[in-house]
C-alpha cells in the first residue's frame, strides 16, 4: 500500500480503526476543532482531507490529507485543499494555515507548493513510519498571502 510508506497508521488500518476515526471526528465538529470532510471521486470515497486542529486563540489550523493512488494525478487533493484554506482563512477568519508533508513525499509536498504556501523548515526524523523516521517539511501560508482573503 502506497500511503504506508507516509502514515504510521495506513499498514495497519481496519475497519475498527475506520470506525474509531470516524467517530472521533464527530467529536472534533463538536468541539469546534475542525472537520475531516471525505474527497468523492466517481461516487467512491477517494481520500480524506481536514484539519488536524484549530488554535484558535492563535488563529491557527493545520490541514493533513491522504488520496488513493488511482484518484491522484488530477489536481483533486489541490482544489480540494484549497477549499479548506478558503473556509479557515475567510470563513473561520484563521491567520495562519500550515501543512506538514514528508520531505520525500513529492506528490504530498507539491500541493501547498502549488497553493503558494511558504515551505519554512524541516523537522528532522519528526515521524516514525514502517520503523524508519521521516523528515518533515513544514509549510504556511498567512492570512494576508492568501488570495482570496485580500
Amino acid at each position: 500500500m502506497e500511503l504506508a510508506q507516509w502514515l504510521p497508521w495506513a499498514a495497519a488500518q481496519t475497519p475498527a480503526d475506520t470506525l474509531g476515526f470516524i467517530r472521533r471526528t464527530q467529536d472534533q465538529v463538536a468541539a469546534n476543532d475542525g472537520f475531516q470532510t471525505a474527497v468523492v471521486c466517481d461516487g467512491n470515497i477517494a481520500g480524506i482531507v481536514g484539519h488536524v486542529g484549530v488554535n484558535w486563540q492563535h488563529r491557527s489550523t493545520s490541514i493533513g490529507y491522504w488520496l488513493g493512488t488511482e484518484y491522484q494525478g488530477r489536481g483533486t487533493m489541490t482544489e480540494a485543499v484549497r477549499a479548506l484554506v478558503d473556509h479557515a482563512l475567510t470563513i473561520w477568519e484563521l491567520n495562519r494555515v500550515e501543512i506538514r508533508a514528508a520531505a520525500e513525499n513529492r506528490r504530498s509536498r507539491a500541493i501547498p507548493e502549488r497553493l503558494g504556501f511558504h515551505q519554512e523548515g524541516t523537522l528532522r526524523k519528526a515521524e516514525r513510519v514502517g520503523g524508519r523516521y521521516l523528515d518533515s517539511v513544514i509549510y504556511a501560508v498567512l492570512r494576508t498571502e492568501w488570495p482570496a482573503s485580500t
